[in-house]
């Protein structure tokens, strides 16, 4: 009888075929955490097998509770678990770098040259478009994490929670790690599935890193080690806070940003929509970085370019730099740059912190019901505020100027186009991204 490929796992993934994809990976994740997600199940999952389903979940569970953007801080896992920690560095970083430097580039014109009709237009198309990969990606993980009706239940307390209720992201996060807990002693069938191949029990075949993969060395947890990296990532905030109090002294603006943003990077529980309100307040009201519009400007760009929703903390950092002009007016695009720069290394830093740190505890527990559990339950309740962000961007887009104001027709169609695209065609989300941008440029410019 002839024996299944997908039987044998994929040979050892060389580090820079790694590399090839994480830098591939910055440029095409598209549709804030729920779509990049969703981009690295179908690439590293099904696709490429570099890691079994029940792994993936597990390591996604642990990254859902951490503060930070819970995508990237994923990436670093993964790169982390296959080659080390260069690996994680390489795909943490990858995955921030190519929206810091395209984020660079737009805040400059944005600055340097205000609105352009055909620019604008792209956003147009784009909006629509990134709403319809928020609800596939919502619907696939949903697929995968909601086995049965207590997870459905959990998901759906956890949607209405937010949407109707306002309940702080944490106290959800909270709940559900508590339900799971409890229903693991109780029904432990229910909260064993977390870690499925999917709803239909489909099984993707053998992975590198599959679901009895013995943990590797570097992924072992000793205190020695754990202290180390804790020494390290203390020198390295440190030595760069201290670099910008010596240059530009407490009150500069880049010592003022280095010290809110790494506050702000450990308040980040629930993604970036759960943090803007807290960066809104300081950068526009108590520093005035940046003036209410350009806030909201910042956020639209920051939903249409690749990398974590929460980079629109680069924009703010490259207005900042530019408008308090602390090099000079004659260099205000160096300014800016390098506020952007700065703000990204510190809202960043944490999140590698939380995987180096964590990762070699979070391995030893993957087959452990008391663990998974909990996380079990934070996922399916993770679902519903994924959700939650897909009517946050429909609202949104589809009534630009509030519940008031006129129904947005031609945004409806170009996302319900990209959502049969992406649904019922599995179009590639860069096809759709681009198919969408001319729509809305070509629209905007006709009307």
């Amino acid at each position: 009888m002839a024996t299944d490929p997908k039987d044998t796992p994929p040979a050892a993934i060389p580090f820079w075929d790694a590399f090839r994809f994480w830098l591939k990976l910055g440029f095409i994740s598209f549709g804030g955490p729920a779509g990049q997600i969703a981009i690295m199940h179908q690439e590293l999952v099904e696709k490429r097998r570099w890691i079994s389903e029940r792994r993936f979940l597990h390591a996604l569970n642990y990254c859902m509770v951490l503060p930070g953007p819970e995508a990237q801080q994923l990436a670093t896992y993964i790169g982390w678990l296959m080659h080390r920690t260069r690996g994680g560095i390489v795909a943490g970083g990858l995955f921030v770098l190519p929206s810091l430097f395209i984020l660079v580039a737009l805040s400059w014109i944005y600055m340097a040259w205000g609105d352009v009709p055909a620019i604008a237009g792209i956003l147009y198309g784009i909006k629509p478009a990134v709403t319809a990969i928020v609800v596939v990606a919502a619907l696939r993980i949903g697929m995968r994490a909601l086995k049965n009706g207590v997870l459905w239940g959990i998901a759906a307390a956890a949607f209405i929670a937010l949407f109707a209720l306002n309940v702080p992201f944490p106290l959800i996060v909270i709940g559900a790690g508590i339900i799971g807990y409890i229903g693991g002693q109780v029904a432990p069938k229910l909260f064993a599935t977390g870690g499925g191949h999917g709803a239909d029990g489909k099984s993707y075949g053998a992975a590198v890193i599959d679901d009895e993969t013995p943990t590797p060395r570097h992924a072992l947890f000793t205190w020695k080690r754990f202290g180390l990296v804790l020494a390290i990532g203390l020198a390295l905030w440190g030595a760069a806070m201290a670099l910008l109090m010596n240059v530009y002294g407490w009150q500069g603006p880049l010592t003022q940003m280095g010290w809110f943003f790494t506050k702000a990077a450990l308040l980040t529980f629930g993604g970036a929509y759960a943090v803007l309100p807290y960066v809104y307040q300081a950068a526009v009201e108590h520093y005035q970085w940046v003036t209410p519009l350009q806030m909201i400007d910042g956020l639209a760009l920051g939903e249409t370019t690749p990398g974590p929703l929460i980079m629109v903390v680069a924009f703010v950092g490259f207005v900042g730099g530019w408008t308090t002009q602390f090099l000079g007016g004659d260099s205000l695009f160096l300014a800016g740059a390098l506020a952007a720069t700065v703000v990204t290394f510190f809202t960043f830093l944490p999140s590698f912190m939380f995987i180096l740190l964590g990762g070699p505890l979070v391995e030893t527990t993957h087959g452990d019901l008391k663990f998974t559990a909990p996380l079990t339950g934070i996922t399916a309740a993770v679902v519903g505020v994924i959700l939650n962000l897909a009517v946050f961007f429909a609202y949104h887009v589809l009534w630009p100027q509030g519940l008031q104001g006129a129904f947005d027709w031609p945004s409806l169609v170009i996302g319900v186009a990209a959502f049969v695209a992406l649904w019922r065609y599995k179009a590639g989300i860069m096809p759709v991204i681009g198919a969408c941008a001319v729509a809305g440029a070509a629209w905007t410019l006709l009307v």
